[in-house]
């Protein structure tokens, strides 16, 4: 059993590293997660189909080291980032909040700022509506899917700056979402925090293992055992563009 898993992860970080990088440093590759949720719900393969050449959510969890947390000594969301980027001349915030509200955006006359317009919240499943910017600021906040207080304690106080501010800035990582449930994850794991909405939840710790992988993060026990179970209920759930980002990866130990 030991080997048979031993060269079943080799395979799978060859098929991996074949695969073509995603250099987030360059402003051009954020349009990779940029497009509307709606045209990359249209594209997705269904969870019920194999798919060639598809990394599984599943094989990236195999390939995550289990460690316990390091401490949250020295953290501060400034070791990460301190504003948002612009990305050809929109807000970074601006150019996520178009991305999630697709079609129905309504721009300011900057052409950027997006001040109404509506979309299915993802971690609440609840349809919302934003008629004016007041709205959309009162209503919903930028989360970082993998919260930046647990990369912390997980591996990335031992990145360089310029990593970290990757992981704060990457779309990959980046959704707009129901404010009081994003509160009430606060920097939780998937130990301890899931959407409320189930219908997510596969989707919600998928992109979590991918932001890990693509990042040199590692999960604690507690978490791998969550995540498990939930993509045992989906185990053909894709990773999160891992078909764009592993250039250059190396097996784990």
């Amino acid at each position: 059993m030991k080997i048979y898993r031993k060269r079943r992860l080799i395979a799978i970080s060859a098929a991996i590293a074949s695969l073509v990088g995603l250099i987030i440093a360059n402003p051009a590759s954020y349009e990779t997660f940029l497009t509307p949720s709606s045209e990359a719900e249209a594209t997705a393969p269904n969870n019920n189909e194999n798919v060639n050449g598809q990394i599984l959510a599943t094989d990236v969890l195999a390939m995550l080291p289990i460690k316990g947390r390091a401490p949250k000594t020295g953290y501060s969301r400034e070791e990460f980032y301190s504003s948002w980027p612009k990305v050809e001349g929109c807000n970074l915030r601006q150019r996520i909040l178009k991305r999630e509200l697709g079609d129905s955006a309504k721009l300011d006359n900057d052409n950027c700022t997006v001040i109404a317009g509506e979309f299915d919240e993802p971690y609440t499943g609840s349809h919302m509506i934003f008629y004016q910017k007041s709205d959309l600021s009162n209503g919903l906040q930028i989360d970082h899917v993998v919260a930046l207080s647990d990369a912390w304690q997980k591996g990335a106080q031992y990145l360089d700056a310029d990593t970290r501010y990757q992981i704060a800035t990457d779309p990959l990582n980046l959704l707009a979402v129901d404010g009081k449930a994003n509160q009430g994850k606060s920097d939780g794991d998937a130990a301890t925090w899931l959407p409320p909405n189930k219908a997510f939840r596969c989707q919600y710790v998928a992109r979590q293992v991918s932001v890990k992988y693509k990042y040199r993060l590692w999960i604690t026990q507690a978490e791998h055992d969550a995540i498990a179970k939930i993509l045992a209920t989906c185990p053909k759930e894709p990773a999160l563009g891992i078909d764009l980002i592993k250039e250059g990866y190396e097996t784990r130990d």
